[in-house]
């Protein structure tokens, strides 16, 4: 064996076949070209023995794919919360033979740009667009230039982009419904949000569908949403603010907040009013944040599914980047991942 890198032309010479024959087996085509399956298996053998590594280079120029995807995100990468959304992109990606270039924006416009920019000079042969949370955004121009997909975002205008988002409304129907199994009828409020589906923040994609969700599933047992209250943000503070305001004019029997960081707010407004979860009020929530099993009681939420999202993202761009290279035209299709419910000790029947 060479002391350097081991060449195709030497794992060829140990095998006793040509250099083309050992290509176009340790390509993966000999069955297309008829190849016996005693020297495929020559072939095989002498690559362990040396230890033979393609040259990726070289690979991707004949091939015209580098093997890689890029992974360009707001705050995905050093977010705790969706870490698992990366891990599902890495872990899909590997199992293909991908590497995952990863990139993060902050939300800096210039910034993106460069990134987008690099990962198109790597050659990489797609690109997913990550977002921390769900939201609509104006689809950057680089990314209309090959293969690429939404993760946790959609467009705001017509893309051929496709998307792959948690499924919020079906979330927003599990909620309701596990306090209408419950036994919960009334004295239903919403805390995040009113309880209108507009009444909440520009660009709020899962608010939407989470109330859109909630009052279809509470519509047709024909419960009423006592009231809602729309909070400047999603953290606890906001989340205690609200629920003490709504405490000093009324009684809820069920609470159902837009996220578990406004679930812990409210938790702590409840306790100042001497209320009891789940014996005075139920609360359900949204995302499963590890706040949920750590508040007592335990926190029943509809969870974000963070590492299938990354998994499912990547999956639809590698059909995509093979769509393109057979000539088909992309076409745009939002890809719903379910968002499974969290059973604890937080809902309760409201006589309980």
């Amino acid at each position: 064996m060479s002391s350097g890198r081991v060449t195709l032309a030497e794992v060829a010479k140990r095998a006793g076949v040509s250099r083309p024959t050992a290509s176009l087996v340790l390509s993966g085509r000999s069955r297309e070209f008829r190849i016996s399956d005693s020297v495929e298996q020559r072939v095989l053998e002498a690559a362990k023995e040396l230890n033979y590594r393609p040259n990726i280079v070289s690979r991707s120029l004949r091939t015209g794919s580098t093997r890689t995807i890029g992974f360009v995100s707001d705050t995905v990468a050093t977010s705790r919360l969706a870490g698992d959304m990366i891990k599902g992109a890495l872990e899909a990606a590997r199992e293909q033979g991908m590497l995952l270039f990863i990139g993060e924006t902050d939300g800096d416009v210039n910034l993106e740009r460069d990134l987008l920019q690099t990962m198109h000079d790597r050659q990489v042969d797609g690109i997913v667009y990550a977002s921390m949370f769900t939201r609509a955004v104006n689809v950057p121009a680089a990314l209309t230039t090959g293969a690429a997909v939404l993760l946790n975002a959609v467009p705001k205008r017509a893309s051929t982009l496709s998307s792959v988002v948690p499924d919020e409304l079906e979330a927003g129907r599990t909620a309701a419904q596990v306090l209408l199994d419950a036994g919960h009828r009334d004295g239903i409020h919403l805390i995040g949000a009113g309880p209108r589906i507009r009444d909440v923040h520009p660009g709020g994609v899962a608010a939407v569908e989470r109330i859109t969700g909630i009052r279809e599933v509470l519509g047709k047992a024909k419960v009423k949403i006592a009231g809602g209250r729309l909070t400047d943000d999603w953290l606890p503070e906001y989340g205690y603010r609200a629920t003490r305001e709504l405490l000093e004019h009324t009684r809820p029997r069920a609470l159902i907040c837009l996220n578990d960081r406004l679930a812990v707010g409210a938790y702590q407004a409840l306790d100042d009013f001497g209320c009891k979860v789940p014996a005075d009020v139920s609360v359900i929530s949204f995302d499963d944040h590890p706040v949920a099993t750590w508040i007592r009681p335990k926190l029943t939420t509809v969870a974000l599914p963070h590492y299938e999202l990354g998994r499912k993202a990547v999956e639809v761009l590698l059909a995509e980047i093979n769509r393109i290279r057979e000539g088909i035209a992309p076409e745009a299709e939002t890809h719903r991942v379910p968002m499974p419910v969290r059973i604890r000790d937080s809902v309760a029947a409201p006589d309980a």
